[in-house]
């Protein structure tokens, strides 16, 4: 962070977090070495931990994979990874000890950096598995090569570490079900599947006018943001973030030439296009493996974000079942509560920009339930 950037600043990044995360990101091969270890330190606590029916929440950023992450990690069954497991990510039992005997400091709830309502604290649920599949995987937001992990994929060193390290998470926690939310999941539900074939997944999906609207204006933020705080870009790359900044990556979904072009238009400035080709990318790809895996779709609930917000209540007790989390009435009701839709911004795009969005969008949100007539600025 620039030396004249208040620490109240939404894109902070506290000097200690800034080089305690560099030092494990230089180091990964040794930081997993001290997980493998850790592991074997807590054999015995370890032996009665089972990985049964983990939960996946997982969609194309800003499509409301957050909202349901908070909702669902309320349920006393859920553990999921928080805030202040950053940097040791891949060290949880031996930094969770550490921080149970810190001295504790009071910290109030603020405002995410997306500036989207969401308040957090150190103890919020967040989005941290990426550090774990990045240590194994260092191409994978490569978007020249394929981000797809699908049944064929095998890597043993990375399975057996990340089993284990959802079982430390399951001890630390005290917790049954572990709860992950990670949008980069989307092109690994069929390797994560074949981990767990109990697995419960989450794909939530957006009115494409509104999440391509919500997407720029959060790409807009951030590279303000990183532009005046420069530890903000290496967090976001450490912590494996590219959805949106100065460092924005697309994912390929296996259509290296559609990600070239969408590429290609974001730097000529042309976001609407970009944007549009790429949620029809992303969209495309899992409504084509949804439609030929039977066991996935078994395994997927789509949830659209409109439902979530008109229906909270039958939406969220849908998303309950689904994940095999029992719940009174009365803790749903708790849940709808808190789900309503944006009110901090609404699209505002030409009607040349719309009818581009709906071109390149139309046929595959057709898939999932959004009629193209009915893509629009307006709820």
């Amino acid at each position: 962070m620039a030396a004249d950037q208040p620490s109240d600043d939404a894109f902070h990044v506290p000097r200690w977090i800034d080089a305690v995360g560099g030092f494990i990101s230089r180091r990964k091969g040794l930081w997993v070495r001290i997980g493998n270890w850790e592991t074997r330190l807590l054999s015995d606590e370890l032996a009665d931990v089972k990985v049964t029916q983990p939960v996946y929440v997982s969609g194309l950023a800003r499509s409301g994979s957050t909202i349901l992450l908070e909702l669902l990690s309320e349920h006393e069954d859920a553990v999921t990874h928080r805030y202040k497991d950053y940097p040791p990510i891949l060290t949880p039992f031996f930094w969770n000890w550490f921080l149970d005997r810190a001295p504790k400091r009071e910290s109030a709830a603020a405002e995410r950096t997306h500036r989207d309502g969401i308040m957090i604290t150190p103890d919020s649920p967040e989005a941290f598995e990426e550090v774990l599949w990045m240590a194994f995987f260092p191409d994978l937001h490569d978007p020249t090569a394929s981000s797809v992990l699908d049944e064929r994929t095998g890597n043993a060193a990375f399975e057996a570490f990340y089993r284990d390290h959802i079982r430390k998470l399951l001890r630390v926690r005290g917790g049954r079900r572990y709860l992950s939310k990670g949008n980069y999941n989307v092109t690994r539900l069929e390797y994560l599947l074949k981990l767990f074939p109990d697995a419960r997944f989450v794909l939530p999906v957006r009115d494409p006018a509104w999440h391509i609207a919500s997407l720029m204006k959060q790409h807009a933020l951030f590279c303000e943001g990183e532009q005046r705080n420069p530890l903000a870009l290496r967090h976001m790359q450490r912590v494996g973030h590219f959805e949106f900044g100065l460092d924005r990556r697309p994912i390929n979904a296996g259509d290296a030439a559609g990600v070239t072009e969408i590429a290609a238009l974001w730097a000529r400035g042309d976001e609407v296009e970009g944007w549009s080709r790429y949620w029809s990318h992303i969209h495309g790809y899992l409504a084509d493996r949804l439609a030929a895996n039977p066991r996935l779709r078994e395994a997927t609930l789509t949830v659209r974000f409109e439902d979530l917000c008109r229906s909270p209540h039958e939406t969220i007790r849908a998303v309950l079942d689904h994940c095999r989390l029992p719940a009174s009435d009365a803790f749903v009701d708790g849940l709808a509560a808190k789900v309503h839709f944006p009110t901090y911004y609404a699209p505002r795009f030409t009607p040349a920009e719309m009818e581009a969005i709906a071109r390149w969008t139309g046929p595959t949100a057709e898939r999932f339930g959004y009629a193209p007539e009915r893509i629009t600025n307006v709820r």
